[in-house]
């Protein structure tokens, strides 16, 4: 089989195109021939030298194909069923840049009829991200039509993919969703993912915007770059509400005014997938794949979400362009469909 591999941390320079054996699945596990894999910020940030310990990596958390052998002792799962894949490359060496992934059935899940690999492929760390962050808020632990009726999720960067999938699936939850971008254009795609607003935090008061739209604050805020919106996050949102974090954009540190933020309740939640637990991964991939049944979740500029297509000999420019801020998400283009 085809694979991308590095065998050193560095720039994508340091990814190869090579020739592997078709590995076989161990007890408990499933291979799985992929179509698509998406290309996560991890997935640079990796390869640039955060992950060592192995001699060679194939990168790519997240992908989409068809299961074609099984391992002893799973149950569910049998040659061409078409799945999603996610965290792929997680605690192992080898990930979706390749023709052919073997990991856990537990991280092998199900994709609906009518659902594309396109969409597959997407769904993984960002999505399951967007599940645990907005489950981070008080009395909801599982996503479901009207889980969230009657709330106000405020989504940070509602163009990238995690804050697409917040707003889709905030959306499908029942939530009033009020998004954050930098542009006109980001604007457009956060509404076309289901925002009932948007604001350009890069003009004007975004806080009294807010405070128009949510004028008892928001409920649960989905944070991409706390150090730079703490601030912000503390003065939209309501009394017992939740600011719920998974990245560091802007910066690695903020601080917190203690007295202020006790005495609002406030809960602050952070979210990485690598120590969720596996109740909690599962519990995610469950309510996505609900959702997706219900064609809550798409993708493509409709969707809010334009695709950027890489062969997987193009697997190097395609991770310069998550490096780069492209707005939608990268995909690979690996098998027939």
């Amino acid at each position: 089989m085809r694979a991308v591999v590095y065998r050193r941390t560095g720039p994508s320079s340091v990814l190869e195109v090579v020739d592997r054996d078709v590995p076989e699945p161990g007890p408990g596990e499933v291979r799985v021939r992929l179509v698509r894999a998406g290309v996560n910020p991890t997935d640079w940030k990796f390869r640039a030298g955060m992950m060592s310990g192995y001699d060679e990596v194939t990168p790519g958390m997240d992908g989409a194909g068809v299961v074609d052998a099984v391992g002893p002792h799973v149950v569910g799962y049998a040659e061409e069923d078409r799945v999603w894949v996610f965290l792929a490359q997680h605690g192992r060496p080898h990930g979706t840049a390749a023709e052919h992934v073997v990991l856990p059935a537990t991280q092998v899940v199900h994709l609906p009829v009518g659902v594309s690999y396109d969409v597959g492929a997407a769904l993984g760390v960002p999505a399951i991200t967007a599940h645990r962050a907005l489950t981070s808020g008080e009395d909801v632990d599982r996503l479901r039509p009207g889980a969230l009726a009657g709330r106000t999720v405020l989504v940070a960067g509602g163009a990238g993919a995690v804050g697409n999938a917040a707003i889709q699936l905030a959306r499908w939850a029942g939530a009033t969703v009020v998004a954050t971008v930098s542009s006109d254009e980001k604007g457009a795609l956060a509404i076309a993912a289901g925002a009932s607003q948007t604001v350009n935090y890069t003009v004007g008061d975004p806080v009294a915007e807010i405070r128009e739209l949510a004028p008892d604050g928001v409920d649960l805020v989905v944070e991409v770059a706390p150090a730079q919106n703490n601030d912000l996050d503390r003065a939209v949102t309501r009394v017992r509400g939740t600011i719920a974090i998974y990245a560091n954009n802007g910066g690695d540190e903020f601080s917190i005014p203690v007295r202020e933020t006790f005495s609002r309740n406030l809960r602050y939640q952070f979210v990485l997938l690598y120590t969720l637990g596996e109740d909690l991964l599962r519990a995610a991939a469950e309510d996505v794949t609900a959702a997706l049944e219900d064609g809550a979740f798409a993708v493509g500029e409709d969707a809010g979400l334009p695709l950027h297509r890489y062969g997987l000999e193009q697997t190097a420019a395609a991770h310069d362009a998550v490096e780069g801020g492209a707005v939608g998400k990268v995909l690979l283009d690996i098998g027939e469909e």
